[in-house]
């Protein structure tokens, strides 16, 4: 399983089924954007450092852009952005989550619904 950004954001702000959705999910897996989501969230040190503790107690792993990906993401770019306004972003966490065979786990159904051959697991804050 692939975790959404917005799921974790849930988290993070206290959401107790999402806190409890993630704790039944060891080791966490989340794409480098994700990451890199998160870290751009934070609005000073103390929540990166929080960020990053969270992400390392619970033995996240972060899967890179790697060619393939990047790629896989091109073709959803070409597929999608014009006819279902696909973002960078979640192409490529679609990406990542389609090379890898993983579900996404995701409150944002609309962004990952027309993306054929993609298997998501809707969240419901």
């Amino acid at each position: 399983m692939l975790i959404d950004t917005d799921v974790l954001i849930w988290m993070t702000r206290g959401h107790a089924g999402a806190a409890a959705k993630l704790q039944t999910m060891m080791p966490w897996r989340i794409s480098a954007v994700t990451y890199m989501e998160l870290v751009q969230g934070c609005r000073n040190k103390d929540e990166l450092m929080r960020i990053k503790k969270g992400l390392a107690m619970c033995q996240t792993e972060i899967l890179p852009v790697s060619a393939a990906v990047s790629n896989r993401a091109m073709q959803l770019i070409d597929t999608y952005a014009l006819s279902h306004s696909l973002q960078l972003g979640d192409a490529l966490i679609a990406a990542t989550a389609l090379e890898y065979s993983f579900t996404v786990l995701t409150a944002n159904t609309k962004h990952f619904n027309p993306i054929g051959g993609l298997h998501i697991e809707t969240f419901v804050p």
